[in-house]
């Protein structure tokens, strides 16, 4: 059965050839240009993915995932991506504080946006295989190291007991660094483990999800300083 995507922004041209790029490859696209029409369209039958573009005019991209992400239906965990201004690290910082799964800057390649919406439907399946099913997974132990508590098959992390709500790429990315303490991740490993096959991802972004995480944590525990930079050379979890 093929996967709806919703896409919301102003820009028609952007909707009509992302939409017709994501056709093409076997997704169903609905399409919004303004943020009022797609929040109540989605609040009632949201999609496997939304795209939102972030500054629109009246309600903005960010508000709209706001009110989604509070609402009590499935579309409180609708997955979203968002389309930023390029290098404005305000609307990425907000954007994913706020429970988008990823960002892409304008202008975009149509390969990037679909490599990451297949790679962010991926991972949600995995996390999403259902409450029954997926805690007693023997290949999804819980990882405890120190005052990290991570349940992957729940999806869930707590740091000294309190919890700390990550996207799916953060997580995996956090799970990869806390699975083996002490040993150097390069940004490429990093990369390849959050984004498997999505070969058009800049090392960069690992560094804007490095920052974000450890923000998360600091909410928590201002002292936070478990992920360690190796500079030139990648992250690691501290030891304790």
């Amino acid at each position: 059965m093929s996967q709806v995507i919703a896409l919301v922004d102003d820009d028609r041209n952007i909707l009509t050839s992302v939409s017709i790029a994501l056709q093409d490859e076997g997704f169903i696209t609905r399409v919004y240009t303004d943020a009022a029409s797609a929040l109540k369209a989605l609040a009632d039958n949201p999609a496997e993915l939304a795209v939102l573009d972030i500054k629109m005019p009246g309600m903005d991209g960010m508000e709209l995932l706001r009110r989604l992400r509070e609402s009590d239906g499935p579309a409180a965990r609708m997955p979203a991506i968002f389309l930023t201004s390029k290098d404005d690290e305000l609307d990425e910082a907000l954007g994913l504080a706020m429970g988008a799964d990823d960002y892409i800057a304008k202008p975009f390649s149509q390969r990037l946006l679909i490599a990451r919406i297949r790679a962010i439907l991926r991972r949600t399946e995995m996390t999403r295989g259902g409450p029954d099913a997926l805690p007693d997974d023997p290949s999804s132990p819980p990882i405890e190291r120190g005052r990290l508590l991570m349940d992957p098959a729940r999806h869930r992390v707590t740091w000294d007991g309190r919890p700390v709500t990550l996207t799916v790429t953060e997580f995996l990315i956090l799970e990869a660094l806390a699975q083996r303490p002490g040993v150097v991740k390069s940004r490429n490993q990093l990369l390849d483990i959050a984004y498997q096959d999505d070969v058009y991802v800049d090392d960069r972004t690992i560094d804007s999800h490095i920052k974000r995480v450890r923000r998360k944590f600091r909410s928590v525990d201002p002292e936070f300083d478990a992920i360690e930079t190796l500079y030139g050379v990648g992250y690691r979890f501290g030891e304790e």
